[in-house]
Parts: structure tokens; sequence; C-alpha cells
């Protein structure tokens, strides 16, 4: 996808979450979301940080210099801890101030800056224009594990074909099991694998399933389904 394309889907996004957190009550927030162990203070105070991190790459991007310390795994779980207790006003106050600032942000980044590398927190390196894709992976997802009416049906189809593709490639390269993915609503398939079984349905089960997320009820598979590895995978090729 564009630039440009992206950033409308990810104000898209953050617009339809951030009307769901706005209505939540205090109650509502402490309540467990589709995550073990997780409220849906987690789920929100996880968006608003892993923002925040998006947004320091952003900076690193457009200004080659780190803008401070970056918060680490430890760093970001003391803070989930800490902060998924908060308020609902709180909890959707702060996540708006972060997705706005990212907004903002990828607006303002220069069109020779977008392909700078940055690295993400795993490691693994990708131009700073894949900070909105990551982004909008993270609030169609999060935004289902929130809890509150949305599922994996109303993943916009852009959304769902990106993810399936990388997604497949990326199991490709793992060796997984599965031979093919048809995503019989979109008209689309994609090879992972040569062994394994081939999976069908729509696209938002298929997706569904890679990321960890159900149910999928309505996939048909010509043979067992194997064990997927922990979802999103970085790309591949990937960039260096």
């Amino acid at each position: 996808m564009e630039f440009d394309e992206l950033f409308r889907e990810v104000r898209a996004s953050a617009a339809r979450l951030g009307a769901d957190a706005d209505s939540l009550t205090d109650r509502q927030a402490r309540e467990p979301s589709r995550l073990p162990g997780w409220s849906r203070g987690h789920v929100l105070t996880h968006l608003a940080r892993s923002t925040d991190a998006y947004r320091w790459m952003l900076a690193l991007a457009r200004t080659g210099t780190a803008p401070g310390p970056r918060a680490d795994a430890a760093e970001l779980e003391r803070q989930l801890g800490e902060g998924a207790g908060r308020s609902a006003a709180a909890l959707a106050a702060d996540l708006r101030g972060s997705l706005d600032g990212l907004l903002r942000d990828a607006a303002e980044l220069p069109v020779e800056r977008r392909t700078v590398l940055v690295p993400a927190l795993a490691g693994w390196r990708h131009p700073a224009w894949y900070l909105l894709w990551r982004a909008w992976r993270e609030l169609e997802v999060h935004h289902v594990d929130l809890k509150t009416g949305r599922d994996s049906a109303g993943w916009p189809d852009g959304f769902v074909r990106t993810a399936l593709a990388e997604t497949a490639a990326a199991l490709a390269a793992r060796g997984v099991p599965v031979a093919r993915v048809e995503a019989e609503d979109l008209g689309q398939g994609w090879a992972v694998g040569g062994s394994g079984p081939v999976v069908s349905g729509p696209g938002h089960e298929l997706l569904a399933w890679f990321a960890g997320r159900g149910p999928v009820a309505g996939l048909r598979a010509d043979g067992p389904l194997p064990l997927l590895p922990g979802w999103p995978l970085p790309p591949v090729p990937g960039w260096s």
C-alpha cells in the first residue's frame, strides 16, 4: 500500500477504536478482554504505549537521532501493569493523545525520510513507512480483543488481503506445514508450503486463525491444522 492510503486507514481505524474506548465505563474498563489475563484497560494501555514506540521510531527516522531513551520490554511491562487500572476516561484520553501524535508525526515525516530503516524492539529493521502498517494492524486486531462488539468480520478487506499475503510468505519461510490458504470471499489464495492442508474460508477467518483469534468455524481444511508460530511475524524477505 502507498503511504497516503496507509495513513487514511490508520486514521479511520483509530477513530473507530477511539469511539469505543470513549464509550467504556470504569467497570467495563476493568472487565476481561479477549486476551487471557488482560482487562480492557490492559489492551488500551498496550495500544497507547505501542503507539508511543512507533512515534519514537518516526522521530528517529526524521532526525537520524534517537529522541531520548527507548523503553525496553521490561519497562513496557511495568507501564502496562501500572496503567491498566486507570479510569476509563484516563485510558481513552491517553490512547487518543498517542494516536493523534502518531498521525501528526507521520504527516510531518518528509517524503525522503519514509524509507529510512528503523529498528523494531525485537531487532529486525524496516522502513519508517512500515510503522503505519504496524499501527493499523495493532488497531484492527486489538479492537477485536477489546470485546466491545467488533469481530474479525469487521476488518477491512484491504487489511485482510495485506496481512494474509504477508503472513503466508512469513510462514512459508519458516516451513510451516500448510500447502495453501484460499480466501473465498476475496477471490484470492496464497501458497504457503509444499505439504500440509489446503485451508479455505472467509479471508477474515483465515487471518483470525493466523493471528490466534477465533472462532474460525467457517474454515475448511483437507487435513489436520498445524500449530502456528506466534503472530505477527517479521516480513519476508524484509529489509537490510
